[in-house]
């Protein structure tokens, strides 16, 4: 979908008109069937996350490049990071660059258009979605307010992370919601360690102390992290800071127990190889307040720490609740068997950002990685079908069991057996390929296979050239 197509954009406040808008990429354009573009199903997919890029990638494929429909993606960010990845960021342990996907280029080679902008609005009956001016970092405006028009639309805007109105949090504590937020925090622990190996007094109470607040498989999994990464980074000539003296991990955790969706067994796994290696969990504690110096638990005890993250608890975006769409006590979108909002059956939404039934369970869909790319793969056929006029299926989740990474330490989860049903626990070597084959089907559902297995080999490669541990 190459070069310059007309398509209807409507300015907010405006009338229809016809305008010239930029193709995939620029540059060589991608064949596409001769079809009236006016007469093309125009499918709108907003959030550029796992569900959202997986999908716009395979209907641009599928639909795109056919000429049976426009595919128009639309993100606030110039590249897609995977999200269970972001703790590794955060603690150093990989690089992002080797992993991030510019948006412009996956839309170029799929057949499918980007919009770098923001939804900040949905206009029902004329069909549009509205989309924020976005600026550069000196202020200077790239793209303007405007509208886009779709015929079918998917909302796959992921989640936020929820503070409860703790005091503090916003000022004192940094979230992982996205690789900007994870290499911020990278960068103030490399800064952390620096300063104590330089500065003339000696390293502080919590100067170099981590606060992980929620212990979902996120802090969790950043905990075991940190505790490795912390001690390579000293390693590097930092030989001013005693890892076992001045460094300490805490994990804190409102409810009775670490990692409270997963099954007990995985949480009692997790907990022991923590304390191995001398994380500090504590549950059943929830925190009243952050502040500079550290964090305060609600029975008045107070844990020094100048490095906080906050990772306890996800809700969805503040826009879905301005869009005349049902919404639950999360801001979730709330969607049929069908994925679509009972309010409107041209919107549909998927991954975190949607409440969607799970029969015969009393909670919905949870906000997993598998749940998303399984709602992106079955929304991918529905698209389809609604395109032919066929009715549409229900979703259908199957949870394969759930795995927590504790980095070079171990890998424990729970697999679902594909006949019994029943799950079955697993560790070690064979837990860590189970782990990262959740990231693999990713990226074949980006790449295809070829280009998977090349950019898993070059990654292997590199590492080889670079510190072990992120230094900058």
């Amino acid at each position: 979908m190459g070069g310059w197509q007309d398509t209807r954009v409507t300015p907010p406040g405006g009338e229809s008109l016809t305008a010239r808008a930029e193709g995939s990429a620029g540059g060589a354009s991608v064949p596409m069937a001769a079809a009236d573009p006016s007469m093309r199903h125009r499918i709108i997919v907003v959030g550029g996350g796992a569900a959202g890029l997986e999908l716009a990638t395979r209907l641009g494929d599928r639909l795109g490049r056919r000429g049976r429909a426009e595919v128009v993606l639309v993100e606030k960010s110039r590249a897609h990071l995977w999200k269970p990845l972001l703790h590794s960021i955060a603690a150093g342990s990989m690089n992002p660059g080797e992993h991030e996907l510019d948006y412009l280029a996956q839309a170029h080679w799929h057949g499918f258009r980007f919009r770098f902008g923001e939804m900040i609005g949905l206009d029902g009956e004329r069909k549009e979605v509205r989309l924020s001016a976005m600026t550069d970092d000196e202020g200077r405006p790239i793209t303007p307010l405007r509208s886009i028009a779709y015929d079918t639309l998917v909302i796959a805007v992921g989640s936020v992370t929820n503070d409860f109105a703790t005091p503090g949090v916003a000022e004192h504590a940094i979230p992982l919601e996205t690789p900007e937020q994870a290499g911020r925090f990278n960068r103030r622990l490399v800064n952390a360690c620096i300063r104590a190996q330089t500065q003339p007094e000696p390293v502080r109470a919590g100067q170099l102390h981590v606060a992980i607040i929620g212990a979902g498989a996120t802090g969790t999994e950043l905990a075991a992290e940190l505790h490795r990464t912390v001690r390579e980074v000293l390693a590097y000539g930092l030989d001013r800071v005693d890892p076992e003296r001045d460094v300490r991990i805490v994990l804190i955790e409102a409810a009775d127990r670490i990692l409270p969706a997963l099954p007990p067994r995985i949480s009692a796994a997790t907990l022991a190889l923590l304390e191995k290696v001398g994380v500090d969990v504590r549950t059943g504690a929830r925190v009243s307040e952050v502040t500079a110096a550290g964090v305060r638990l609600a029975g008045g005890e107070f844990i020094p720490s100048e490095l906080v993250v906050w990772s306890a608890g996800i809700r969805a975006p503040s826009v879905l609740s301005d869009l005349g769409l049902e919404t639950n006590r999360l801001n979730q979108l709330v969607v049929g068997p069908t994925l679509q909002t009972p309010r409107n059956p041209d919107v549909f939404a998927i991954g975190d950002c949607a409440s969607c039934p799970r029969p015969g369970f009393p909670d919905p869909v949870p906000p997993r990685a598998q749940a998303a790319h399984q709602q992106a793969s079955h929304l991918f056929h529905q698209v389809q079908r609604r395109l032919a006029g066929k009715p549409l299926q229900p979703f259908v989740y199957r949870d394969f069991g759930s795995l927590v990474s504790l980095g070079k330490y171990s890998t424990v989860g729970q697999l679902m057996g594909a006949v019994v049903g029943r799950g079955f626990f697993v560790e070690g070597y064979f837990a860590r390929l189970m782990y990262r084959s959740l990231y693999t089907m990713h990226e074949m559902a980006l790449h295809g296979f070829a280009k998977t297995v090349f950019s898993a080999l070059a990654r292997s490669l590199s590492r080889h050239a670079q510190p072990v541990v992120k230094l900058h």
